[in-house]
């Protein structure tokens, strides 16, 4: 075989379908976010404003959160110096656990390296604990937890995206006697679009389930002290097992897990990818500890986050944008078209100084893709006016479709 000629055939299909990734190469400067330095294949560097960025608070920048690491660094160095097991758990990692256990009002919490391995080790790792598991998963489920199921060699039920009556049928049709395990989301990122946790614990009660909720995209952001959509509708209590992520609203990185004491101790000494991965880093630890702590006491920004949302999702109504408004801070504008969305992208960065990352296939179902921006409490007023006027330029040049919203 020619295996580098397989290897640009399978490159050339990307590029003929429009759904070539490439990277954007930024400098961020701290003080100065959502601002960045960007350099051109070409070498030279320009300003740009940076509207897809997952640090969706600015913690990233934050005095508190980088004070925090620094200290870390001359207490402790660089690395961990192994895996949690061997020398690799200090007391940075530590607090930050007790923090995160604290935030969602569980027993324990357990730290991965990031949200993805925490929802890929946990579950495929809870057949394993509870033998002949049946899991039943969200259809739009992020990809880490797919695959987290996929790999577990137990039983899986998909049920349409948030269709309880489905949900129901699968429940019902399966053993009574067998443990079971519903898994799905706060906030599905792609459409910003919200999980129904009420009625699917209601369900878990009523079948005798455990449930999975992921809120990678919640905590930090929404309930009085950032601890996701089901502080905010008051319902972690019912929840059994809640994934997070320090990445996105925490500005730093790593995932976790909040349960109760057992069922940390249980997937700590049974998850591969919890025994055999290094830690993170202490001042990565430390870092992110100081910002769960200090956005526990922050509801103004997430106030000012929800705030730019609206603001943002009003000016693109009122150009006749087509974009999909599930009340979440995420925004996405619909192209339709993976060759539309690159040129959507590529004019904004290179022509206004705007980046925001085209969502192409398959993250989303094709027909469906889009620009999906994340307006931030740290863009000004100045900002915003320059992505409308842009956004309303490019849109009359390109001549795409304004008559029908989608959402």
């Amino acid at each position: 075989m020619d295996y580098a000629a397989q290897l640009e055939s399978a490159i050339d299909r990307l590029h003929e379908e429009g759904r070539y990734r490439t990277f954007i190469d930024i400098e961020r400067h701290r003080g100065d976010f959502p601002h960045a330095t960007w350099t051109r294949p070409d070498g030279t560097q320009h300003d740009v404003t940076v509207w897809c960025g997952n640090d969706y608070i600015g913690m990233g920048q934050h005095p508190v959160v980088l004070d925090a690491m620094h200290e870390a660094i001359d207490a402790s160095g660089a690395g961990s110096g192994g895996t949690r097991n061997i020398s690799g758990t200090t007391v940075f990692h530590k607090r930050l656990e007790a923090e995160l256990a604290d935030l969602h009002g569980k027993e324990s919490a357990l730290l991965f390296t990031s949200a993805y391995i925490a929802n890929d080790a946990t579950l495929s790792t809870l057949p394993k604990l509870f033998p002949g598991l049946i899991i039943y998963s969200d259809a739009l489920n992020h990809a880490s937890m797919i695959e987290g199921v996929r790999r577990n060699g137990g039983a899986k039920r998909i049920f349409r995206h948030n269709d309880l009556d489905h949900l129901r049928e699968l429940l019902q049709a399966d053993d009574p006697a067998a443990p079971k395990l519903i898994a799905f989301e706060s906030v599905y990122s792609m459409d910003g679009d919200f999980g129904p946790i009420e009625a699917i614990c209601d369900l878990a009660d009523e079948f005798g389930a455990l449930t999975y909720i992921d809120e990678v995209h919640a905590v930090g952001m929404y309930g009085p002290r950032g601890a996701g959509i089901a502080e905010r509708d008051r319902l972690m209590h019912r929840l059994d097992i809640i994934n997070g992520t320090l990445a996105k609203a925490y500005g730093v990185m790593g995932g976790y897990i909040a349960a109760s004491h057992k069922m940390c101790d249980a997937i700590r000494s049974y998850a591969p990818g919890f025994i055999f991965t290094t830690s993170l880093p202490p001042s990565v630890a430390a870092g992110a500890a100081a910002s769960v702590a200090f956005l526990k006491r922050a509801p103004e920004l997430r106030e000012k986050h929800q705030e730019q949302a609206k603001i943002l999702k009003t000016r693109l109504k009122a150009l006749g944008l087509p974009f999909i408004d599930h009340g979440s801070h995420i925004v996405p504008v619909i192209v339709g078209n993976p060759v539309h969305t690159k040129m959507l992208s590529d004019m904004l960065l290179y022509d206004f100084g705007i980046y925001v990352q085209p969502i192409n296939f398959p993250t989303v179902p094709r027909g469906t893709e889009r620009l999906r921006f994340t307006p931030s409490p740290v863009h000004s007023p100045k900002d915003m006016d320059r992505l409308i006027g842009a956004l309303d330029s490019l849109w009359a040049h390109c001549a795409l479709n304004r008559a029908e919203l989608a959402g």
